[in-house]
C-alpha cells in the first residue's frame, strides 16, 4: 500500500454528515414546538410518562452503543479474537433482572430521579451521596466520548477536529435543552437506525472485496481469530467465558438496572408492562449490535491478515485503524464514508444526550427541588432547560480538558468505570437487604468507590511503569459495548507475552475488568451490611413500603414466620397501580412517628393546583377514581405496622 496517505473526505461525506446534524436538530426543534410545547418539568424531564415500548427500547440500546464502542469493538476482535461475543451470554441475566427486580421497584414508587429510590429507603445524606457520585461520573465521562472519535477522524481523514467537536456539542445541546426527554429518545431511534446501517455498508462492502463470508471465516479460521469456549476459571484472565459471561452481568446491571440515564426511559414509558417489554426488544437489538462489531473485526482481518495498519504505521492507535479500514474500503464509493462517519457520530451523540437529560433531572430533582419545594412549574421547567444548556457546555470544556490531557484520556475512561460498581452494590444493598441503614449505606458506598479507585488507579501504575508502554488512548482496552461503565487500560501485548503469575496486591491490580463492576458492588454490599449489623440493622416497620424488593423472603421461604420477621424477609413489593398508569398514583408513606400519610409524588400542592386547571375534565375524574387506591395502600401500611 506504500506510504501513509491521510485520505479524505468527499463533499458528498461532508453533506451527509451534515444531514445527520440537521435531522437530529429538527426532531428535537418538532417537540420543541408540538405537543405540551415542553412547559411542564414532568414533560420535558420524564416526556409525560407516554412513551410506548419500541422507541424506549431503541434508546436504551443506543445510549450505551457509543462511539467508542463502534470503534473498539471490531478492533479488539481484530486483535484477540471473536472471545469478546460471548459477552452475549450475559445479557441474558443482564436484562432479565433489571425487567423484573429494578423496573418494578423504581415505576411503582412513581420516581423521577432514581436517587430519590435511596431517600425513601435510607434517608436524605445517601441520596446526596448517590447523587453527587453520578454526576461527577458524567461530567468527566461526556467530554471524553465527545472528543475521542472526534481525535481519531481528524488523524485518518484530516476532519476538522474543533469543528466536528463543536458542531455536535452544540447540535446535541439544542436539542436536549429545547425538546426534553421526548426530543432524545426519538433520535437515539433515528440515530440507532444511522448506526446499524453505517456499519452494516462496511460488513456487506467489506465481505464482497474480501471474497464473500465464506472467505471472511476461512481466513479468520487458519488466523486462529475465530475462538472455543474458554472456561479457565481465573479472574486475572482478560477475557474468558466466566469473566464475560458472569462478570459481564454486573457490569450490565450497573448499566441497565440503577444508571440514571436508562432508569429515566423506564419511568417515561406509558406503563410498567411497556417499561418491562423495552427491557425484552432490547436483548435481540443488543446480539444484533454485537454481531456486527464481530463480523467487523473479523472483515478487517480477512483484508489485511496479520499485518495490520497500526504494524505498519499507517495509524498510531487502534480505534484509528478501525476508520482506516473504513476509509480503505469506501475508497472508490463517495459518500459511504461520510454515512460511516455520521454512525459513529450517532453514537456520541446518542450517549451525549442522555447524559445532559440525566444530569438536569438529577439535579433537578435530588438537588434543587428539595430546598425550593413551592417552586412554580413554569419556573421550574425554564431551569431544567437551562441545567440542560449548562450541561451541554460544561461538556464542550471536558472534551478542552481531554484535548489538553492527552494519553490521560484513559485514566478519565476509568474514573467513568470506577463509580459503575459502588452505585449497583449501594441499590442492591437497599433493594435486597431490609436491615440495611444509612450508616453501612454511606460507610459501604464510601468503601467501594476507595477499593474501585485503589485497584483502578493501581492497574494504571503499574501498566505504565511496567515494561510495555501503553499507547495513547487505545479503544480496545475499553469495553466496548458497555463502556459507560467499567473500564481499565490493558496494552495489547500483554495478551501474547507470557508472564509469571502476579500475586499479592499485583494480582488485584491485574483483575480482568470485566470484574470490576462486581468486585466494586460486592465491597458495597458486605462492607454496608457489616456497619449496618453493628450500628444496629432496620426494623421491619422501619421501612417505607414498597423499597425493598423480597427476594430473601422467597429464598428463604423454610424458615418459620416469626424468623423470617425477624430477618425483615416479609415485606412485600408495592401494589401495581389499579388506575390509568400514566396518572401519578398516591404512595402510602410513613413519617417518622410510624403514622401512614399520603404523598403525591410526583407533585406538589402547590403544582397540583396550577397544572389541576390545565387538566381536562376526564383527568379530573381519574384522579377521583385514583383517592380510594391511597386509602387502601395507607390501610395496607397501618396492618403491615402492626
Amino acid at each position: 500500500m506504500g506510504e501513509v496517505v491521510q485520505m479524505h473526505f468527499t463533499t458528498v461525506d461532508y453533506v451527509i454528515f451534515v444531514l445527520l446534524l440537521v435531522a437530529s436538530a429538527g426532531i428535537g426543534l418538532f417537540y420543541a414546538f408540538s405537543g405540551g410545547r415542553q412547559r411542564t418539568t414532568q414533560e420535558f424531564l420524564m416526556a409525560d410518562r407516554s412513551m410506548s415500548c419500541l422507541p424506549v427500547s431503541l434508546s436504551l440500546l443506543a445510549t450505551f452503543q457509543s462511539a467508542v464502542a463502534i470503534l473498539g469493538a471490531p478492533s479488539e476482535v481484530y486483535t484477540f479474537g471473536t472471545q469478546y461475543w460471548f459477552l452475549g451470554c450475559s445479557y441474558f441475566l443482564g436484562l432479565l433482572i433489571p425487567a423484573h427486580v429494578f423496573i418494578p421497584v423504581f415505576y411503582r414508587l412513581r420516581l423521577s430521579s432514581a436517587y430519590e429510590y435511596l431517600e425513601l429507603r435510607f434517608n436524605k445524606t445517601v441520596r446526596i451521596c448517590g447523587t453527587v457520585t453520578f454526576i461527577f461520573q458524567m461530567v468527566i465521562y461526556m467530554g471524553v466520548v465527545l472528543y475521542a472519535p472526534a481525535l481519531a477522524l481528524n488523524a485518518v481523514t484530516g476532519f476538522d477536529l474543533w469543528g466536528a467537536v463543536l458542531a455536535m456539542g452544540l447540535v446535541c445541546t439544542l436539542y436536549t435543552a429545547l425538546g426534553g426527554l421526548k426530543a432524545v429518545i426519538w433520535t437515539d431511534v433515528f440515530q440507532t437506525v444511522v448506526m446499524f446501517a453505517g456499519q452494516l455498508a462496511v460488513i456487506v462492502v467489506g465481505a464482497s472485496q474480501a471474497g464473500g463470508i465464506t472467505e471472511v471465516w476461512r481466513k479468520a479460521t487458519n488466523g486462529s481469530r475465530i475462538a472455543g469456549l474458554d472456561l479457565n476459571p481465573d479472574p486475572l484472565e482478560r477475557h474468558t467465558f466466566w469473566t464475560l459471561g458472569v462478570g459481564g452481568v454486573f457490569l450490565m446491571l450497573a448499566l441497565y438496572g440503577v444508571n440514571q440515564a436508562q432508569v429515566q426511559r423506564y419511568l417515561s414509558s406509558r406503563t410498567e408492562k411497556e417499561a418491562v417489554m423495552s427491557c425484552y426488544v432490547v436483548f435481540p437489538c443488543q446480539q444484533i449490535v454485537l454481531c456486527l462489531g464481530c463480523m467487523m473485526g473479523l472483515v478487517m482481518f480477512a483484508r489485511y491478515g496479520e499485518d495490520s495498519p497500526l504494524d505498519k504505521g499507517y495509524v498510531k492507535t487502534n480505534d484509528q485503524m478501525v476508520l482506516y479500514f473504513v476509509m480503505d474500503v469506501f475508497r472508490d464509493l463517495p459518500g459511504l464514508p461520510g454515512l460511516f462517519v455520521a454512525c459513529l457520530f450517532s453514537g456520541a451523540l446518542s450517549t451525549i444526550s442522555s447524559a445532559f437529560n440525566s444530569l438536569a433531572t438529577v439535579t433537578m430533582e435530588d438537588l434543587i427541588k428539595p430546598h425550593f419545594p413551592n417552586m412554580t412549574e413554569a419556573r421550574a421547567t425554564l431551569l431544567s432547560k437551562g441545567l440542560a444548556l449548562v450541561y451541554g457546555l460544561v461538556c464542550l470544556a471536558m472534551a478542552y480538558i481531554a484535548s489538553i490531557m492527552g494519553s490521560v484520556l484513559q485514566a478519565a475512561f476509568s474514573i467513568f468505570g470506577m463509580v459503575g460498581g459502588p452505585l449497583l452494590g449501594l441499590f442492591c444493598l437497599g433493594m435486597f437487604f431490609p436491615w440495611a441503614n444509612s450508616i453501612g449505606a454511606v460507610i459501604g458506598l464510601v468503601a467501594g468507590l476507595a477499593m474501585a479507585f485503589w485497584i483502578g488507579i493501581g492497574s494504571f501504575v503499574m501498566r505504565m511503569s511496567g515494561s510495555t508502554p501503553v499507547p495513547p488512548l487505545n479503544t480496545t482496552d475499553l469495553p466496548l459495548l458497555e463502556n459507560m461503565t467499567t473500564t481499565v487500560m490493558t496494552t495489547l501485548l500483554s495478551a501474547t507475552t507470557a508472564k509469571p503469575r502476579p500475586t499479592g496486591v499485583e494480582a488485584l491490580y491485574s483483575l480482568s475488568y470485566m470484574w470490576y463492576s462486581a468486585h466494586n458492588s460486592a465491597t458495597v454490599v458486605v462492607v454496608g451490611l457489616i456497619v449496618s449489623l453493628l450500628t444496629g440493622p432496620m426494623k421491619e416497620k422501619e421501612l417505607t413500603p414498597g423499597t425493598v424488593f423480597p427476594v430473601l423472603g422467597t429464598l428463604l421461604f423454610f424458615l418459620p414466620e416469626r424468623y423470617r420477621e425477624k430477618l425483615c424477609c416479609i415485606t412485600p413489593l408495592a401494589q401495581k397501580p389499579t388506575e390509568i398508569s400514566s396518572q401519578p398514583y398516591k404512595m402510602a408513606k410513613k413519617d417518622r412517628n410510624g403514622a401512614a400519610y399520603c404523598k403525591e409524588d410526583t407533585v406538589t400542592e402547590d403544582k397540583e393546583a396550577e397544572s389541576d386547571k390545565a387538566q381536562t375534565e376526564d383527568e379530573d375524574m381519574e384522579t377521583r377514581i385514583a383517592q380510594p387506591s391511597c386509602q387502601l395502600a395507607a390501610h395496607t401500611v397501618q396492618e403491615t405496622a402492626l
